[in-house]
């Protein structure tokens, strides 16, 4: 996955299954594992989620992401693919 993709990703308000899968680089058993802490952590604090879905705000917060890095990479990698388009 490339910072792009990251940035999609982490622009959401919810986290599904499949991008937590993506963000934590984490086989299914494991991402499952995963969503059930936080949601367990997040429920403990009386918050109130939806089914399946995580707010991602924790989730990067959570996972430690560096939202300011993978910007700046997006627009390194914008800038490189807007380049090689010229040439």
């Amino acid at each position: 996955m490339n910072a792009n993709e990251m940035i999609k990703i982490i622009s959401k308000v919810w986290c599904t299954n499949e991008d937590l899968q993506k963000l934590s680089g984490l086989g299914i058993t494991n991402t499952s594992k995963l969503k059930r802490k936080i949601k367990e952590e997040l429920e403990k604090d009386g918050n109130t989620l939806p089914i399946g879905l995580l707010p991602m705000s924790e989730v990067v917060k959570y996972l430690n992401i560096d939202i300011d890095y993978y910007k700046k990479i997006a627009e390194y990698q914008l800038k490189e693919k807007v380049i090689q388009n010229v040439l």
